[in-house]
């Protein structure tokens, strides 16, 4: 047997699939590789296996690779015939024409009629799943689907999620009874149950607007347990000896990638603003703040997303005419604000969930209205909001007391300096890297030295 010394990760992300080689012993990436994903909402399954390949063979191939784990894109709905083949391209979590059949959802299960967080609906399902169902979620597309194409749903053997997809093929595809997820990106689909991870085949039933007889002929990924060994590569592809990982969702995996314990917060400041901690117990928010996911090691990940991050410095970095730099030179000029508040929800906003919000500058003064006030405005903005996420997940009970923030907002100079004032923790800002891959690439160091 060809000695092989290392392991690989995989991230199948919206934009693009990523794979990095790792040393689990120097625990560095020895080289990696990376190939675009199509754009849009709506995407054939085939080309994330198209994008796989290439970015393996942009990485150097996986001839040295001994175990293999996938991270990825959660909720997006991938539905198979019983020959294993794709129905109709994959909804993607970022698709919303599902928005109206997650108010319907909601309102099923209530009896006051309401659809809104806080009702009867959301609270029913917020005990039952860890999260009240909004456009994101899979369950409101399987919804879509009986509402919209029912031709499609008569021909529905399987439904698994891109991460699933993924990992099947690689292991090649070898029967449906064989798809595999782990309970991460299960709890993402809005049919696992909230403290265990078992499906709700009630839920996906009534989703689909079937009886449960017939949900229950409909092959779901097996959940499997955390560090479990799947199986092997494709042996026709030269990867029959590479041992294959559970994987795990995106979010998830970044949580392996920066060795998140229970009372840590990890904080991305992308395009949008993500908050997961690692807990013990479940969570269940009837107002839809929190979504209780599950975590990839036994635990809980709680996790709340906010429409605006980044973009906020972005939108006022354009009306000052500011460099990057100069902003946060700018920023930390001045002592505050001296009164000017940035109200940040440019894009409407999810974590607080105000759809329709505009982002305003509030108690504008001759003192105050200059580009230094804005741009210090413009940062305490964006941390108050991350801090209100960070805040809704403390209300769950979830302790955190260290934040670890990374992602493109987390290299200005002005949030480095401010933000363990504003977010209430110790902070800390890891350099930068590809987590969700890197943290599938631990997963699947850890099964492979549980396997041997």
């Amino acid at each position: 047997m060809t000695h092989r010394p290392y392991v690989a990760g995989v991230d199948t992300s919206t934009q693009s699939c990523k794979v990095v080689i790792y040393d689990p012993v120097t625990k560095s990436v020895v080289r990696q590789g990376k190939a675009p994903h199509p754009e849009g909402s709506e995407v054939d399954p085939e080309k994330w296996w198209d994008a796989f390949l290439c970015a393996v063979d942009e990485a150097g191939g996986l001839h040295d690779v001994a175990a293999l784990s996938v991270g990825g894109q959660q909720h997006g709905m991938v539905l198979l015939n019983e020959k294993g083949e794709v129905i109709r391209p994959a909804l993607l979590w970022n698709d919303t024409r599902s928005a109206s059949c997650a108010r319907d959802l909601i309102r099923e299960r209530g009896s006051d009629g309401r659809d809104d967080a806080g009702s009867e609906g959301a609270s029913w399902w917020a005990e039952a799943t860890g999260s009240v169902p909004v456009a994101s979620l899979t369950v409101t597309k399987l919804r879509w689907i009986a509402d919209k194409e029912p031709e499609n749903l008569e021909k529905i053997a399987a439904i698994c999620l891109p991460h699933d997809y993924l990992t099947w093929k690689i292991m090649g595809s070898p029967s449906l009874e064989s798809l595999v997820t782990d309970r991460s990106d299960a709890s993402g689909t809005g049919y696992m149950a909230r403290e265990t991870p078992q499906y709700r085949r009630d839920i996906l039933a009534s989703s689909l607007r079937i009886d449960e007889g017939a949900a229950e002929r409909i092959i779901l990924p097996r959940i499997a347990e955390p560090w479990e060994m799947l199986g092997y590569g494709d042996p026709e592809r030269g990867w029959g000896e590479i041992l294959i990982g559970p994987g795990a969702g995106d979010n998830a995996a970044a949580a392996v990638g920066v060795e998140l314990e229970p009372g840590s917060a990890l904080l991305s400041l992308g395009t949008s603003g993500v908050v997961c901690a690692v807990s013990t117990t479940p969570v269940a928010d009837p107002f839809g703040l929190v979504t209780g996911f599950s975590d990839a090691a036994g635990h809980w990940l709680p996790l709340a997303c906010t429409l605006n991050a980044s973009r906020i410095i972005d939108a006022m970095r354009k009306v000052t005419g500011l460099s990057y730099t100069e902003f946060d030179e700018a920023a930390l000029s001045v002592s505050d604000a001296g009164g000017l508040v940035l109200v940040p929800y440019f894009e409407g906003e999810r974590t607080p969930n105000l759809p329709e919000a505009k982002a305003e500058l509030r108690g504008m003064t001759l003192a105050n209205c200059d580009r230094e006030h804005v741009a210090r405005a413009t940062v305490e903005g964006l941390l108050t909001l991350m801090r209100f996420a960070l805040d809704a997940m403390r209300a769950q009970g979830v302790p955190i007391h260290r934040i670890l923030i990374v992602g493109g907002g987390a290299k200005s100079r002005a949030v480095q300096a401010l933000a363990a004032q504003f977010l209430d923790a110790t902070v800390e800002f890891p350099q930068a890297g590809e987590y969700v891959a890197l943290g599938a690439a631990k997963q699947a160091a850890r099964v492979l030295a549980e396997a041997q």
